[in-house]
Formats: C-alpha cells, structure tokens, sequence
C-alpha cells in the first residue's frame, strides 16, 4: 500500500517555497532548485545511485524500485 503524503501546504505553506511542498518531497524541490539547470547521464545516476545504497544499505530496496521503475517507464502496463 502506497504511503499517504503529507502536506505541509496544511501548515500555511505554498508550494513555492521549501516549506509549502509536501513533506515527502522537500529533498526533491532541493534537488530541482539548485542542480535544476544541469544535464547527466543515466550511467552518472545509476553510480550515485549506486553510491547511496553502498553508504545507506538500509535503502537498497526503495533504490532498487526507483531504479527499476525508471528503467521500465515506456514498457506498455498490458
């Protein structure tokens, strides 16, 4: 079962500014506003991915599913 997001719009944020997005995803609008501009390789990814789960091993299978999902995003769901 999916995780509910919470927003923290609820605690008179916008979603315009750090405070204001949903909680789960501050790391993801970080991530846009300050490396937003640069272009990478999917291999770049993929070894910082790598990189990740070799310092944080107790996030190997969200990772993998990230990973994975990415890897099959034009596969027809039939």
């Amino acid at each position: 079962m999916p995780t509910k997001r919470t927003s923290c719009a609820l605690h008179g944020g916008s979603r315009d500014n750090l405070t204001g997005v949903y909680f789960t995803d501050r790391g993801i609008e970080e991530l846009s506003a300050r490396r937003g501009e640069e272009q990478v390789s999917l291999e770049w990814l993929a070894e910082q991915l790598r990189t990740f789960v070799d310092l944080h091993p107790e996030f190997e299978t969200p990772i993998e599913r990230l990973a994975t999902w990415l890897a099959r995003l034009d596969d027809d769901e039939d």
